[in-house]
């Protein structure tokens, strides 16, 4: 990926189809490291889970992503408490990151977008702390537009991430292809007027993420990339 994300917002245009990918379980095959991750940052806290009903809030932002687990546990933690949660989630998964990798076809998916002029940006609810391990993943060049829970007031399923990441490729949002793995992706997309669609690679099922306003679901980034012309890309002959 040798151009630049500069020279794509330069060649972009009102009314020209951008996508803003989510980043774990969409492109790299990290949740279920995120998962135990979080599973040892509750039972650090006295929280025992299972891990099926932890992977049921990731793609959450960390404070929702806790909240909704400890509604289901009858436990409160303080704000304080919830930061700390975060703070060893972060460290486990740095454990965990060794096991990461990205999906099928994420790579080129991506490269295919650049050569085509296409524009694109990553909207992740995680920390740049842990995002960063995945992004170097994918090989990504330092222009491409990034944004990450840091950034925004709200994360999914609120839409500020997605906004933030048309404004900064100077898109607008109506002209976006959102692209999640989790129900919380495309909950966000639909609230900021984007088109959705779902991939299976998270572990969410496909009904679930129709349910949540996908237009189109593809089982990962490879399958994506053989269809691109059914979400407003015309593959070259």
């Amino acid at each position: 990926m040798s151009e630049s994300n500069t020279a794509r917002r330069d060649t972009s245009s009102p009314g020209r189809t951008a996508f803003l990918f989510d980043l774990d379980g969409t492109l790299v095959d990290s949740v279920y490291q995120h998962v135990l991750a979080w599973r040892e940052a509750l039972e650090s806290g006295g929280i025992r889970l299972a891990v099926w009903r932890i992977h049921r809030q990731i793609g959450m932002s960390g404070g929702l992503f806790i909240n909704a687990l400890l509604r289901e546990t009858g436990h409160t933690v303080s704000i304080e408490e919830a930061e700390r949660l975060q703070q060893i989630h972060g460290e486990a998964f740095k454990r965990y990151a060794s096991q990461v990798r990205p999906l099928p076809g994420a790579e080129e998916l991506l490269a295919y977008l650049t050569e085509s002029g296409v524009p694109w940006a990553i909207a992740t609810s995680g920390r740049m702390e842990s995002a960063s391990l995945s992004l170097r993943l994918l090989g990504l060049s330092e222009d491409v537009p990034v944004i990450t829970r840091d950034l925004v007031r709200h994360a999914k399923p609120d839409p500020d991430l997605f906004l933030a990441a048309a404004v900064k490729l100077g898109v607008e949002i109506s002209d976006s292809v959102v692209v999640g793995d989790s129900i919380w992706d495309l909950l966000a997309a639909r609230r900021a007027r984007a088109l959705g669609v779902g991939l299976l690679s998270g572990g969410y099922g496909r009904e679930e993420l129709e349910r949540a306003g996908a237009y189109r679901v593809y089982n990962d980034p490879a399958d994506l990339l053989r269809h691109l012309d059914e979400v407003g890309v015309r593959r070259a002959e």
